[in-house]
């Protein structure tokens, strides 16, 4: 039987249909292509550490292909902007922080993203405590001796990891809590001021214990105290900052995982099922601590956006207060 012209235009429209639908099938379940996991920090860092966590999860929990790029620069804005803009398909990630997702908000004039607005958090993974140092020629081994020398030597100078940093909040929060006269002298990064500690070319510093940790067994610095509400696990010798004296004070970056704002609900829910899996076994929980390093309670894509919100505000006030302020 011969089609007629309006039967194989018909045909041929079907075939056509058939074929459009072929990439939407090829698709398939999430994910189907490469993942990439953008850090806003050279290689080698904390963050850089934890996204390479992160990523490793993905990759066989998902059975997907993930790649970790590293794009430091401008206090994470540059990798935070670049997946602000990605297509919100859960194929570019951030592994972001406490610095990206609330204190840049105030520290920067014109933030070319929007903390809240521009991101689908997706979940917390570690916290980031820190400590009280001083070079070791300093007359003070606890923090009430430490306050009453730097009453008496009022511009002390401190060193951090650069305007706006934790390290240089932290220090600041001390100078409000303590009523004391500091000096702030910013580095790029907190290595290079910590070897300046060391050196004794500053007297002391808030600074991320994990680097510092090595440094303060060796006796190369002295420790007052921990940032941390309890004592970490790490090093439970250490008393905190509170508790030797500051009664309130509480400094702990915090990493997390997000994706583009309107990524689909689903493929956050997989994404942040997976770091819960990873946050949740033992191995990974020893080796965080071993690192220094704070496993959190586990979070939902919803409570992690509250408290995104609540931090934003939280350290809005700290950055304030110390008149730091970034272009």
């Amino acid at each position: 039987m011969r089609l007629t012209r309006r039967e194989m235009i018909a045909g041929l429209g079907g075939g056509l249909a058939l074929l459009a639908e072929l990439p939407a099938r090829a698709q398939g379940a999430y994910p189907n292509r490469t993942i990439k996991m953008i850090v806003p920090y050279p290689a080698g860092g904390t963050t850089d550490l934890l996204g390479r966590m992160v990523a490793d999860q993905f990759k066989s929990g998902l059975n997907a292909t993930v790649v970790v790029e590293n794009k430091p620069g401008a206090g994470t804005t540059l990798g935070a902007d670049q997946v602000a803009r990605a297509e919100p398909d859960g194929y570019t990630l951030l592994m972001a922080t406490s610095t990206t997702l609330a204190i840049n908000k105030t520290l920067y004039k014109k933030l070319p993203y929007d903390p809240v607005k521009d991101f689908a958090p997706i979940a917390l993974v570690a916290g980031v405590p820190f400590a009280l140092i001083i070079n070791p020629t300093i007359p003070a081994k606890t923090l009430a001796e430490f306050i009453a020398y730097a009453k008496s030597t009022p511009g002390l100078a401190y060193g951090s990891a650069g305007n706006g940093s934790p390290q240089h909040l932290g220090a600041e929060m001390l100078r409000t809590a303590a009523g004391i006269d500091i000096r702030h002298v910013p580095y790029r990064g907190s290595i290079p001021a910590m070897l300046d500690v060391i050196a004794g070319h500053i007297p002391f510093m808030v600074v991320d214990l994990q680097p510092a940790l090595q440094q303060i067994k060796e006796g190369k610095v002295r420790v007052l105290g921990v940032t941390t509400p309890k004592r970490v696990a790490i090093a439970p010798e250490i008393p905190t900052i509170a508790e030797a004296g500051l009664a309130g004070y509480e400094l702990i970056a915090w990493q997390g995982v997000v994706a583009p704002a309107a990524t689909p609900r689903p493929v956050v829910d997989e994404l942040a099922a997976q770091i819960g899996k990873l946050m949740a076994d033992p191995a990974t929980r020893e080796k965080l601590t071993a690192l220094s390093l704070e496993p959190l309670p586990p979070s939902t894509p919803d409570s992690f956006a509250a408290y995104i919100k609540s931090e934003v505000d939280r350290w809005a006030v700290i950055v304030k207060n110390s008149g730091a302020e970034a272009e």
